[in-house]
């Protein structure tokens, strides 16, 4: 069990929760685009504006929660966090059975999905921070890291495969159940929480004056992003994980309607595709801490954040039939295995730099900026396949991807 080798029994609890839902999140990966292409018959075009729209309102929403998340007791954040994904994603399915599913729908469940998504990771990275001793976090996010990868090699095949059989449906049902199992697992969690930070007290005179309020929210709103530009290293690697991010994500919709539309392939191919190379992240997973000892933090940062972006370009070659889908298989590979070995440093980087009273604001900074910029990518390439053609936009996406190694921290 996670909790037997000395990072105790209630990281075995949250570790647990954890991989319930990444089990439900990878069995219903793209889950509301191929239903939006399999009952609605939505275009590429639509497909991408999905992934903009619903990233870029969930990052404009929550924009002001950094503060109202570092502020807050972690633990019940993240429990409803995990029942409003439950609730929101149920309606999908009870629309279905009613013949009232729409677009429209489909992009609100994912704002609200992305919400709740950015409160749940600004909460549970200062949570396990306070649950976890600092010389057990690498070692902590590299288990973190094996689940989500054991659960991305697992969940897309086996979500291809309930697809081609109960349709699309089926998986959204699946993916709200593991919220709800997660919230369980995080409310047994028995070591008693630390008291969140005091909201700092507004200079004297402050109250009342005109815009004093607003301002010291304003200023509270962006501390997470002034503490990231503080530091030379982190505002580096910020910069970078964000673009990196953006780039793959946005070449997500592409390639879905590439394959699935273009050139042939079912539910269950696309998911094998995508979820046999996630068996080298749980190899980079599993080397990442024996790397970090032997090498040092910074070479690791440098040498596999390198690695991770020249492997994309690769999937303009993807063809139909047999072939095709082993180029798929083999760039993803190449490119996740990279991924596994540099998330658990950079993860366990991010938690060590901030002040740990700003700690859920930079979090929540960090992931609002990467939704923002996956939603803009995502957009632009929609626009970009609309005239050049899927393929073309995923090369560009290849090209920028290999320039943002400049970005790293020498």
């Amino acid at each position: 069990m996670a909790g037997d080798d000395g990072l105790g029994r209630d990281f075995g609890r949250l570790w647990g929760a954890y991989a319930t839902s990444s089990l439900g999140t990878w069995l219903a990966l793209d889950s509301l685009p191929l239903i939006a292409v399999l009952a609605l018959d939505a275009s590429a075009a639509q497909l991408s504006w999905m992934a903009a729209a619903s990233g870029a309102a969930g990052a404009l929403l929550a924009v002001p929660l950094g503060p109202w998340v570092e502020f807050q007791r972690k633990r019940p954040l993240m429990i409803r966090a995990d029942l409003v994904r439950f609730l929101v994603l149920m309606s999908v399915p009870a629309a279905h059975v009613l013949g009232l599913l729409s677009y429209p729908q489909l992009l609100a469940v994912a704002v609200v999905v992305a919400v709740s998504d950015i409160v749940f990771v600004g909460a549970s990275g200062t949570h396990l921070k306070s649950l976890v001793p600092d010389r057990h976090l690498t070692r902590a996010n590299s288990r973190f890291e094996t689940v989500t990868w054991v659960s991305t090699a697992i969940g897309p095949p086996a979500g291809g495969a309930l697809i081609g059989v109960l349709g699309p449906v089926v998986t959204v049902v699946l993916n709200a159940v593991s919220y709800a199992l997660s919230a369980l697992g995080i409310r047994a969690i028995a070591t008693p929480e630390p008291a969140p930070p005091a909201r700092p007290a507004r200079p004297a005179g402050a109250a009342g004056a005109p815009g004093a309020a607003g301002g010291s929210r304003l200023a509270e709103v962006a501390a997470g992003w002034r503490v990231i530009a503080a530091d030379r290293d982190l505002r580096l690697l910020f910069a970078n994980s964000v673009l990196v991010n953006a780039l793959i994500m946005a070449t997500a919709p592409l390639l879905l309607h590439l394959m699935l539309n273009d050139l042939g392939f079912t539910p269950l191919e696309y998911g094998l595709g995508f979820g046999v190379p996630c068996l080298g992240g749980i190899v980079g997973a599993r080397l990442s801490r024996p790397l970090v000892r032997r090498f040092g933090e910074r070479r690791i940062l440098l040498g596999f954040g390198a690695a991770r972006a020249v492997w994309l370009v690769g999937l303009v070659f993807v063809g139909p039939g047999t072939g095709g889908l082993l180029v798929v298989m083999a760039v993803e590979m190449a490119m996740i295995t990279c991924v596994g070995v540099f998330n658990p440093v950079l993860v366990t980087y991010r938690l060590r730099r901030p002040p740990k009273e700003t700690l859920a604001r930079v979090l929540t900074a960090w992931t609002i900026s990467s939704r923002a910029a996956i939603a803009a990518a995502t957009a632009l390439g929609g626009v970009l396949a609309g005239v050049v053609g899927g393929r073309a936009a995923i090369a560009v996406a290849g090209v920028l991807l290999i320039g943002t190694t400049a970005l790293l921290p020498r």
